[in-house]
């Protein structure tokens, strides 16, 4: 099997961004499904197997990208310890993961505290020390994923909108952007927080969203459920009830909120899509 730039193990919602841009740069890939669909290549990630041979069916690549999450201690070194049987030492590991371990209650950045004890994070962690690359990724959005179609699964309830304060987000043109940027530039041992650069307010958006999210709840649950949903009434009335003159509200009024500029500062690219683009 001819050797690639970059093989993506887990060809999944990432790929369909991710895969055309390659294309675009003419940068060679090869991409991992279970059940090699559309043309890949079948592999399942055994962490209680320690047999090369599966990996001996990838391609040899500068840069290998891991799009499922690697969990607990030993699975980090597991799987890039085996491939490296097959395939050598000279590549590169990137690993994506969730701005979800960053723990800090107000502003968050790469080297904010993050939870140690989450097993995502004790891989990722594993992988640093091996050299990798971690990128956590705030909400993914594009294609299928609108975050209009989350608003009734974060809030139903006055009690509940009154609880929602910030939300990160990416579109999934960036995410590939970014992957590439790495891929290209890649620096050992990184972990980089990634979000469109922006802090939205779940407030802001449910008053924006009302009458789509109901004309949504109306056709699939019918109209006397998408009634009791009366975001832009609990939103104006909570505004008046925690005295809060304009949405969006400040950042330094949401809680935990999220840093990204040093990831693209670094990179010298910029997210290309924001304020929840779904064209």
């Amino acid at each position: 099997m001819e050797a690639v730039s970059l093989l993506i193990l887990g060809a999944g919602w990432t790929s369909q961004f991710l895969i055309p841009r390659l294309k675009t740069a003419h940068i060679t890939y090869g991409a991992t499904t279970r059940n090699g669909r559309e043309s890949t290549i079948p592999f399942t990630f055994d962490p209680s197997s320690h047999d090369p041979e599966p990996y001996a069916q990838l391609p040899s690549a500068e840069t290998v990208l891991v799009t499922f999450p690697l969990t607990g201690q030993g699975q980090s070194k597991q799987i890039t310890s085996l491939y490296r049987i097959v395939h050598g030492h000279n590549n590169k590991w990137i690993q994506l993961g969730s701005t979800g371990i960053f723990t800090d209650p107000h502003w968050n950045d790469h080297k904010s505290t993050y939870n140690r004890n989450s097993p995502r994070a004790i891989a990722e962690d594993e992988l640093l020390e091996l050299g990798g690359c971690v990128l956590n990724l705030a909400g993914l959005y594009g294609g299928e994923r609108n975050p209009k179609n989350w608003v009734t699964r974060v809030a139903k309830t006055k009690q509940e909108v009154n609880g929602k304060k910030a939300l990160h987000l990416i579109h999934g043109e960036d995410v590939a952007r970014a992957i590439i940027a790495v891929h290209e530039n890649f620096s050992e041992a990184n972990r980089w927080l990634l979000t469109d650069l922006r802090v939205y307010d779940w407030w802001d958006l449910m008053q924006d969203w009302d009458s789509d999210v109901k004309s949504a709840v109306a056709k699939a649950e019918g109209e006397k459920a998408a009634a009791e949903l009366k975001y832009a009434e609990w939103v104006g009335e909570l505004m008046v009830e925690e005295n809060v003159r304009s949405l969006p509200r400040s950042a330094e009024n949401l809680g935990r909120v999220l840093d990204s500029v040093a990831f693209w500062k670094a990179m010298k690219i910029w997210p290309c899509r924001g304020r929840i683009s779904m064209a």
